[in-house]
């Protein structure tokens, strides 16, 4: 609570407010306003006026100064002492100007002199020295004082302005921070922008800013401007007075004094170049502190106060926000400039839509997606008409977004721009926006047309390869039968007369065994189970001699013509085999054009590469013969052609066919290491495409005619190794009808343990290639390990082994396939002995 005010004191109070006044107008003081009820007690001496007066003059807020002749000092209150620092004798009778005005504002000093000598009241804002050297914001009110209507002196009313100054820049400064928050396109002409407002309300020559990565933890500068240092590297967090800040969360004036403290507590190291005032206070929002604001000076002409620490922290706290609040733009700036790039170069197709798949924005993989040059094209396309293959997938896609919110994979078919349809893969959702409408879709698209086509080739592939097994396992079984059936067959021809009443019965049994055995070797081609004595062949040769056959063979109403490479490469094949491939396509071929028409057979080099492979991604790049046979026929849709390969699936009318013939083809030229591709259109023909890897080397002769002369016995100690009893029998038999000493056994074992225990010479081992437990191949080498000499004749309904290759140092005589006639078993022993 204040002190209790006299009615004496109120009069003292009064008087001095009236005395003020009318110094402020210029005017004589009077203590009293005319026509006051306060009145001088008249008894009072002129003494006692001069102390009330003094006291009044001493006593005002503001400093008040009289001058005289010469604008020199004749009297001071206490007030101006305390605003300017000086005393009593420092100031009496010196020119006051030379005091308290600084240079730069003499002139103006000059003209307020001129002002007052006109009888003038001058009141303005300006600026005046202490006597430290430090300026101070002042409102200076000036007038003459009169007496007796002439100027006696002048007097001057300071009133220190500078917090109510410093208020007006505080505000204007925040302000400013606040403009440039939104005008700075970026933290470094944002940075700059700052050191100029704190410039203008401090010394800040020397002046940078600090920040800490979270995520580094690195202290970097991005604005540093010093005239002792250059701007540091970003660094580690140290010991330095920017730490400081940083650690603490607390500003810091530090003096050189306040600095020693520091260092000699172990709390901070010198960093750069030692300054005279040091002055830094913390960015930070919240509780959080992430950099520094800082500013130091290396004169002692500009010393920072506990004010400036004060109008730093506070501006520090606006621009904390407003630096959060740019780096945040500058990420999101940054960020949003990365996922564009990663959009723009991603190689699927991304794209945003509304739910009914009108796209509103597209990235450049979509648009080579669909054939277009440009984003235009593909924003203006109708999906329904222009996009969708089937409109039902279209509805079929919004449903599933209704459904489930989002699309997980869903496949559709598009159209490009040439009108040629691809299968994509769209997974998207709704954008999750505010400013987005919820009917946005934003997706991802994979174009899987490649990829579906490829699997639906080892699907057909796979399916292919287990029919070719099933086929194979029952051909080699069924060979193992019909090895019996022949076999006994021929043994009762030879023993019955030719006009014994069974003659014709057993010949019509050994006609449906030949049969039998060509369906099975249909079957072990299409399963690559067959013998095949693979040579280097010309192609064209062996064309050329085909078409003397074909054309009785396809009839008048059929053209044929062959276009033949002038130089064609040269291929590994069986040549007997190839003639049944192109045997069979021509017969195909002309039973594809009932009313006739025109078959073409061509052949060429062709080099596979990767741009000429196209959908048959399959095949592998290198050189190749092409062989091709085109029809003009009925063609083919694509169930059809998906089966076409399949053994026993026929177009023809029930017993026209049995679905052999292309099945046949496919497993030759597989097993020949080729490839065979099939094109057609329903009423535009059909073409098969064949390629065989090109071979370097001399052509090589298609071998000598079977020699059919009855073979002749011996007395040559055989063993023989077979799994199945009944064909282990039959040979058996054979073989003793034409002198052989026979040793058998049912197995590899077997045989092994068979030749151990027989103590003289074996000559000749005939033995099952495929055997359970143990193969022909092992133990023919395990035979000859203890029996070099010993020579191997392999039996076999088919064996992917047992290839016959010139190169693959086979002896092509020591093979016969089953099932063999009793004659040719006799012939192949008797050769493989005398061998």
């Amino acid at each position: 609570m204040g002190d209790r005010v006299t009615p004496q004191q109120s009069v003292e109070i009064l008087r001095a407010k009236f005395l003020k006044q009318a110094l402020e107008r210029g005017a004589a003081p009077r203590l009293l306003p005319p026509g006051s009820a306060l009145s001088w007690n008249q008894t009072e001496s002129l003494e006692t006026r001069a102390q009330y007066l003094e006291q009044l003059f001493q006593s005002l807020p503001d400093g008040l100064s009289i001058i005289g002749d010469g604008q020199c000092v004749q009297s001071v209150n206490d007030a101006f002492k305390r605003m300017f620092g000086y005393d009593d004798w420092e100031l009496l009778g010196q020119p006051l100007d030379s005091l308290v005005v600084p240079p730069e504002r003499l002139a103006e000093a000059h003209w307020m002199t001129e002002c007052v000598e006109r009888g003038e009241c001058i009141t303005l804002e300006t600026q005046r020295r202490c006597k430290d050297g430090t300026l101070l914001d002042v409102s200076v009110s000036c007038a003459p004082l009169m007496v007796g209507g002439k100027k006696v002196a002048s007097y001057a009313i300071y009133r220190d302005i500078s917090e109510h100054k410093q208020a007006e820049a505080l505000s204007s400064a925040l302000y400013r921070v606040a403009e440039k928050t939104s005008s700075a396109h970026d933290l470094q002409q944002f940075f700059a922008a700052i050191h100029g407002i704190v410039d203008e309300l401090m010394y800040a020559r020397n002046f940078y800013i600090a920040l800490q990565d979270p995520e580094t933890q690195l202290l970097s500068f991005p604005y540093f401007v010093d005239e002792e240092d250059a701007a540091p590297a970003p660094r580690k967090l140290g010991r330095g007075l920017t730490e400081y800040v940083l650690r603490t969360g607390e500003p810091l004036l530090a003096s050189p004094e306040v600095f020693n403290q520091l260092v000699k507590r172990g709390e901070v190291d010198l960093i750069g170049a030692p300054s005279l005032d040091w002055m830094g206070v913390p960015l930070k929002v919240g509780t959080h502190t992430f950099g520094a604001l800082v500013v130091q000076s290396y004169s002692k002409n500009f010393r920072f106060r506990e004010r400036d620490r004060e109008i730093l922290t506070f501006v520090s706290r606006q621009m904390a926000s407003a630096i959060e609040l740019k780096r945040n733009e500058q990420a999101l700036r940054r960020s949003e400039a990365r996922y564009r790039s990663l959009v723009q170069s991603a190689v699927y197709g991304i794209y945003r839509s509304t739910l009914e798949s009108k796209f509103l924005d597209v990235n450049p993989a979509l648009i080579v997606m669909l054939g277009y040059s440009s984003a235009e094209e593909v924003l203006a396309l109708d999906p329904r008409q222009d996009v969708f293959v089937n409109e039902g997938e279209q509805a079929r896609l919004i449903e599933e977004f209704r459904r489930a919110g989002r699309m997980d994979g869903v496949e559709v078919r598009w159209k490009r721009k040439d009108g040629s349809a691809i299968t994509v893969r769209i997974s998207g959702s709704a954008v999750s926006s505010e400013d987005e409408p919820a009917d946005v879709l934003e997706a991802i698209v994979e174009d899987v047309t490649e990829r579906r086509a490829l699997e639906d080739q080892f699907r057909q592939a796979q399916k292919m390869e287990a029919v070719g097994r099933l086929a194979g396992g029952i051909a080699h079984d069924f060979n193992n039968l019909l090895m019996v059936i022949c076999g006994y067959t021929e043994v009762m021809l030879e023993q019955l007369s030719a006009d014994h009443p069974l003659q014709d019965k057993v010949r019509a049994v050994q006609q449906a065994s030949d049969r039998a055995t060509t369906l099975t070797r249909q079957l072990l081609a299409f399963s690559r189970k067959q013998l095949l004595e693979l040579k280097i062949v010309d192609v064209n040769t062996i064309v050329k001699d085909m078409e003397r056959l074909l054309r009785p063979l396809i009839g008048e109403n059929v053209e044929l013509t062959t276009s033949l490479a002038k130089t064609i490469g040269c291929a590994r094949a069986d040549a007997g085999q190839l003639e049944q491939v192109i045997m069979n396509l021509v017969v195909n071929a002309k039973d594809a054009m009932p009313s006739g028409g025109r078959i073409v057979i061509q052949t060429s080099n062709v080099t596979v590469d990767d741009s000429y492979r196209g959908e048959h991604t399959f095949i592998h790049p290198g050189d190749y013969v092409m062989i091709s046979v085109s029809d003009t026929g009925l063609g083919m849709d694509k169930d059809t052609q998906s089966r076409i390969f399949e053994p026993f699936f026929t177009t023809k009318e029930k017993g026209k066919g049995t679905g052999l013939g292309l099945s046949t083809v496919y497993g030759i030229i597989k097993q020949s290491g080729g490839y065979i591709f099939v094109q057609s259109e329903i009423g535009r023909g059909t073409t098969f495409t064949i390629y065989l890897p090109s071979v370097e080397g001399p052509k090589e002769s298609t071998g000598a005619a079977p020699d059919w002369r009855s073979a002749a016995g011996g007395s040559e100690t055989v063993l023989l190794v077979e799994d199945e009893e009944s064909v282990r029998q039959l040979v058996r038999d054979t073989l003793e009808a034409k002198g052989y000493q026979v040793i058998e056994a049912e197995n590899g074992h077997a045989g092994l343990a068979a030749a151990e225990a027989h103590s003289g010479k074996i000559d000749l081992v005939i033995t099952d290639v495929v055997m359970p437990a143990m193969g022909g191949h092992e133990l023919a080498k395990r035979l000859k390990e203890a029996r070099p000499a010993i020579k191997v004749l392999y039996l076999s309904g088919y064996t992917e082994d047992a290839i016959v290759d010139q190169g693959s140092g086979e002896n092509s005589k020591a093979f016969l396939q089953k099932p063999f006639t009793l004659q040719n078993l006799a012939r192949k022993v008797r050769e493989v002995l005398g061998a």
